[in-house]
């Protein structure tokens, strides 16, 4: 298995979904999406590393 450099795409997809949990986690966007930040923000994390996995097959 061989790491490489995800697509900007993903990495931007990555950094959106990091920056919509830590509003959500600070309350700026509502309590409804509060209880949700730490699996938006695990979604990001997946999201770039399948992208540094996938990229090279």
């Amino acid at each position: 298995m061989s790491l490489s450099a995800p697509t900007q795409v993903v990495f931007w997809i990555a950094v959106v979904l990091a920056i919509v949990a830590l509003i959500g986690w600070f309350g700026v966007l509502g309590i409804a999406i509060a209880g949700y930040s730490f699996w938006i923000l695990l979604l990001g994390f997946v999201v770039l590393t399948v992208g540094c996995l996938l990229r090279g097959t």
